[in-house]
């Protein structure tokens, strides 16, 4: 039976772009290290591209939210009005952005983020990959997960 109750519209245009992610991490040296997919969500730090100190900040912010020990000064790598999107959440304001990270530590018992890659870093966007490791509160079980993190950045050098 069709639902009755009124669908909220597909925030087109509102969402984070997503670069292509076989571009930015298919393993060329070692394509046996390659999902089914052709990408490496792996990070190999070894392999991260030079930025300056000013995205290697950004980058540094981010990690430290995702590690669950957000401060209001990691919150500011945000615009205001930033957009924050994945497959659990869409965010459309630094406020609304700064429950999810402040949520983390509710979750989970710790959370570290134990390699990151950049792949990407140009005049708008910012990429990497990285390896965090989630250990949830109710079952102290460590599970690490590889992920693509991509910033677009406005004039200022914030995520908008």
């Amino acid at each position: 039976m069709p639902s009755t109750a009124p669908s909220a519209p597909v925030p087109q245009g509102h969402h984070e772009p997503r670069p292509d992610p076989q571009a930015l991490t298919h393993n060329d040296s070692n394509p046996s290290q390659n999902a089914p997919t052709d990408v490496d969500y792996t990070p190999h730090p070894e392999k991260s591209i030079p930025v300056s100190a000013e995205r290697q900040e950004i980058v540094r912010k981010i990690t430290n939210l995702y590690s669950g020990s957000a401060s209001e000064d990691d919150m500011m790598v945000y615009a205001e009005k930033a957009v924050y999107d994945d497959p659990w959440s869409f965010c459309d304001t630094r406020y609304k952005i700064a429950g999810q990270w402040y949520g983390i530590p509710k979750l989970f018992a710790s959370t570290k983020t134990l390699a990151t890659e950049i792949v990407l870093s140009n005049h708008t966007t910012i990429a990497w990959k990285q390896t965090q490791e989630y250990t949830p509160k109710l079952l102290h079980y460590s599970k690490p997960v590889d992920s693509l993190v991509t910033c677009t950045l406005d004039e200022k050098g914030k995520v908008p």
